[in-house]
């Protein structure tokens, strides 16, 4: 089995990207966070460095766009062929609400007739690199997704990635796996799921659900396991001082990279918020880590969990109610 690592916002950046693959084994290849290009800006920035040849050498990334405008996604998938990328990602999944009103992302999937347009503007252009796209099944309902599948089915994407939640779901609840079933039936593309595979056996039971299906795509349990893949191709489950380990080293580099210590907090905080579920008895020393005001603070707090706090066999990514 194919696996991906899910792009993350604010987590899996570049550096996460680098530290992860030096350490893990088992992931098939990174999905960057999304990037918004414009017409007069492909690539800029944040973006722009998340994307850069030198940033990702020796990983297999696989740059994601979040567009809604063929005049935007163009130029941008153009540089990203001349930096040598062989295939470029379409987000029309996010849900964030900001996203979803400019009719980004999930938003897109309420405008057929626009984003059957921008498809055939984006396929019949002089490209030399691979268009595969990340979907929701629908914005309120699961009724609208034989429609969304319709227009995809029209054109000649490279792999279609099925989180078979609508928007309003945001992340929550059961997945609406009759979509995906559907999707496997009817699409007329390579598929990959992706959707609440929070540990290998999250994996192995998808696996025997849909034996036809041979990429997936995990996120926030990578985030709460790095070494998930690696487990999942019959390598050794992950280890507390491993992880420990791992925690030192990106802490490190985002106080090396990162400017003053709020940013740093903030990443290392959202990082918690899933490795948190890894362990029994942490319960006090995390609590301390989401109220650290201070590296000195959060450092003496994440020490406490890795040393009084044991991980779960088996643990994994545990979504609150």
């Amino acid at each position: 089995m194919t696996i991906s690592y899910a792009p993350l916002e604010g987590i899996t950046n570049w550096a996460f990207r680098a530290l992860h693959h030096k350490m893990f084994s088992g992931v098939d290849s990174y999905y960057t966070p999304f990037w918004t290009p414009t017409v007069d800006s492909p690539l800029a920035g944040r973006g722009l460095t998340d994307m850069l040849p030198e940033n990702n050498q020796g990983i297999p990334v696989v740059p994601q766009l979040l567009t809604n405008q063929a005049e935007a996604f163009l130029p941008a998938a153009r540089l990203l062929q001349d930096m040598g990328y062989r295939e470029v990602n379409l987000n029309l999944g996010c849900p964030s609400g900001t996203v979803f009103s400019k009719k980004r992302g999930s938003g897109f999937l309420t405008q057929p007739q626009e984003m059957d347009r921008f498809f055939d503007q984006i396929f019949s252009a002089d490209l030399d690199i691979k268009i595969s796209v990340k979907t929701r099944v629908g914005a309120e309902s699961p009724e609208e997704w034989a429609a969304i599948l319709d227009i995809y089915n029209r054109y000649p994407i490279h792999e279609l990635t099925i989180h078979p939640r609508v928007r309003k779901d945001f992340y929550k609840g059961e997945v609406r796996m009759e979509t995906f079933r559907y999707a496997v039936e009817q699409a007329r593309m390579p598929l990959c799921y992706n959707g609440d595979l929070n540990s290998a056996q999250d994996c192995r039971d998808f696996a025997a659900a849909f034996p036809t299906i041979q990429h997936v795509m995990a996120g926030r349990g990578l985030v709460a396991n790095p070494a998930l893949a690696r487990e999942l191709k019959g390598g050794p489950a992950l280890t507390q001082e491993e992880l420990h380990t791992f925690h030192d080293l990106l802490f490190e580099d985002y106080r090396q990279r990162l400017f003053g210590p709020r940013p740093v907090l903030g990443k290392m905080k959202e990082i918690w918020f899933y490795m948190g579920s890894m362990f029994q008895g942490a319960e006090k020393p995390l609590k301390a880590i989401r109220k650290a005001k201070n590296l000195d603070d959060y450092t003496h707090a994440a020490q406490a969990l890795f040393r009084d706090a044991s991980l779960i066999p088996g643990g994994k990514f545990v979504q609150d109610p």
